[in-house]
């Protein structure tokens, strides 16, 4: 495994155990010493820009937000692709009328139309609070990168009535992230390689959720974590350990990545 040069990595179930909402000592140590020995590392993550993690001292190299719909590294945007108006008008309208609320994803802004338990208990497991927003109309203006809502699995046909350039992409059973089709992580993924003239052969990632899928078969070695769901597990390459007992730090010491 000495020829692996990139490391992508989920953030929550991966780096930061959903049960605690923190990331280890351990882990943390992981990523500085893969750091130290030339690494680059990545984020690849459902989450926006402005809701990623401080991971303190370490320092990752490119950021793949929304599954991948909006990559980019401190200089540059390396991939962007949003999701049609005319679509994101059809997905509220869909919800509306399943009776689900539904929350928009801008670069730099998160709001709500409206907050159910559901959403509600998404967003808490990334420490957050659903924004209902006074002016969400003015905010369906700008570029729509991610359409969250709590919807179970037998609401996904309703929710998608009619759309024509975006996707479901789920790791939870009670809300979804909805996406442009062209987006996803392994798209994202392709688009990084390509960005630091890298090949398939010379990454890793890891990850726990379904989200995670195009991601762990986008690199040459795709690691589930334990706790992960049985369909990741059935695609990736190896299985590490889960995150609460650090599997990854395991995993990388196993292998001599660190």
């Amino acid at each position: 495994m000495n020829k692996i040069k990139i490391a992508f990595f989920d953030i929550d179930g991966t780096l930061i155990d959903m049960n605690t909402k923190t990331i280890s000592k351990r882990m943390l140590e992981t990523l500085v010493r893969l750091k130290d020995k030339g690494m680059i590392l990545c984020l690849a993550t459902g989450r926006s820009p402005i809701t990623l993690p401080d991971f303190g001292e370490v320092t990752f190299d490119a950021f793949l937000t929304f599954n991948g719909s909006y990559c980019y590294d401190s200089e540059r945007t390396i991939f962007s692709s949003h999701i049609p108006a005319k679509d994101v008008k059809q997905l509220i309208q869909n919800a509306t009328e399943i009776g689900r609320p539904v929350s928009v994803a801008t670069k730099d802004r998160l709001a709500a139309n409206g907050a159910d338990q559901d959403l509600i208990d998404y967003y808490a497991k990334a420490k957050l609070k659903v924004e209902v927003s006074d002016d969400f109309e003015a905010v369906l203006q700008k570029d729509i990168y991610q359409v969250m809502t709590g919807c179970r699995e037998s609401e996904y046909e309703h929710m998608m009535k009619d759309i024509r350039h975006a996707k479901i992409t789920a790791w939870w059973d009670r809300a979804v992230d909805i996406i442009p089709d062209d987006g996803g992580k392994g798209k994202a993924i392709e688009k990084i390689l390509e960005y630091y003239n890298l090949d398939q052969s010379e990454a890793i990632a890891f990850g726990d959720g379904n989200n995670d899928i195009e991601m762990i078969q986008s690199v040459g070695t795709g690691v589930a974590m334990a706790n992960g769901s049985e369909q990741l597990k059935a695609v990736a390459d190896d299985v590490c350990g889960n995150v609460a007992e650090d599997g990854i730090y395991y995993y990388c010491l196993e292998h001599e990545l660190i």
